[in-house]
C-alpha cells in the first residue's frame, strides 16, 4: 500500500474507532455541558451521578444490565487492539502489553501504583477548587443500591474505563497519530484534549484536570511505549474514588 493511501485509510480507521467510543462520548459531554450551563442553577449546584441503577427494584435485571455495560465497552478497546495487531510488531509489541519476566509485571505495577499517587492527590485538590470557582458540577461516582454486586460492580466499571480509556485514547491513538505523521508532543496534546472533552459534562474543572492526566499519560506511553501502568493507574484511580465515595458519602461534607 502506498504512504499517502495508508494514511487515508488510518485517518478513516481513527475517524471511525473514535466514533463508537471516545469520539461519540465528547460530542455528547459537549451538549451536556451546554445543557448544565443554561439550566437555571449554578453549575456547581448540579450533581453528576456516576455508576447509577439501571433497573430500579429490579436486583437481577440491574445486575444483567451493569455486567453488559461493562462486557460492551471495552468492545472499542478490542477492537483497536485488533486493528492494531495487523501492523508489524503486532498490538502486544506496539502497546507494550508483553510480560516476559515477573520483573516487567512488577514494574509496571510499579509505575502503575506511582502514576496513580502523582494524579489523585492532586486531582481531588483540582476538584474542590474548580467547584469553589463554580465551574465544574458535584461529582457522585458511586450511586448503585447497598446490595452484594454493588463493590465487584464498580470494580469492574473502573477496570472498563481504564481499559477504554487507555487503550483508545493513549496507546491506540498515540500511535496512530504518530504514523500519519503528527510529532510526538502533537499526538500526546491531541489525546490529552480529547480526554478532557468527553469529560466535559462534569464541567471545566473536568476537562483541565482530565487533560493534564491525559498529557502525563502520553508522555509516558510516549517515552515507554507500554499501556498497560495507564491501565493500572487509572484503574486504581476510578476505584478509590468509586469505593470511597460509596463508604463515605453522607459523612464527609465535602462529597455532597
Amino acid at each position: 500500500m502506498r504512504v499517502d493511501e495508508r494514511t487515508r485509510v488510518l485517518r478513516n480507521e481513527i475517524l471511525l474507532v473514535l466514533g463508537v467510543s471516545l469520539g461519540a462520548s465528547a460530542a455528547y459531554s459537549v451538549v451536556s455541558l451546554v445543557a448544565k450551563l443554561t439550566a437555571q442553577r449554578a453549575l456547581s449546584q448540579q450533581t453528576t451521578a456516576l455508576n447509577t441503577s439501571l433497573a430500579p427494584g429490579r436486583p437481577w435485571l440491574d445486575l444483567t444490565y451493569q455486567l453488559m455495560a461493562v462486557f460492551f465497552g471495552i468492545v472499542p478497546a478490542l477492537l483497536a487492539i485488533h486493528l492494531m495487531s495487523r501492523d508489524p510488531g503486532g498490538a502486544r509489541g506496539l502497546l507494550g502489553l508483553t510480560w516476559t519476566t515477573p520483573r516487567r509485571l512488577g514494574l509496571d505495577l510499579a509505575y502503575g501504583a506511582g502514576l496513580a499517587a502523582v494524579i489523585g492527590i492532586p486531582g481531588l485538590g483540582l476538584y474542590l477548587l474548580a467547584r469553589e470557582l463554580n465551574i465544574n458540577t458535584i461529582v457522585a461516582p458511586a450511586n448503585l443500591p447497598p446490595i452484594w454486586w454493588a463493590v465487584p460492580v464498580l470494580i469492574l466499571a473502573a477496570a472498563e474505563n481504564a481499559v477504554l480509556e487507555e487503550v483508545v485514547v493513549v496507546g491506540y491513538l498515540v500511535s496512530r497519530l504518530n504514523e500519519i505523521g503528527f510529532r510526538a508532543w502533537q499526538a500526546v496534546a491531541a489525546s490529552a484534549v480529547l480526554r478532557g472533552s468527553y469529560h466535559l459534562y462534569q464541567g471545566f474543572g473536568a476537562f483541565i484536570g482530565n487533560a493534564v492526566m491525559g498529557a502525563i499519560f502520553g508522555l509516558f506511553f510516549a517515552r515507554t511505549r507500554r499501556v498497560l501502568p495507564l491501565v493500572i493507574a487509572h484503574a486504581l484511580l476510578d476505584i478509590v474514588a468509586y469505593l470511597g465515595y460509596a463508604a463515605l458519602k453522607g459523612r464527609v461534607g465535602f462529597l455532597s
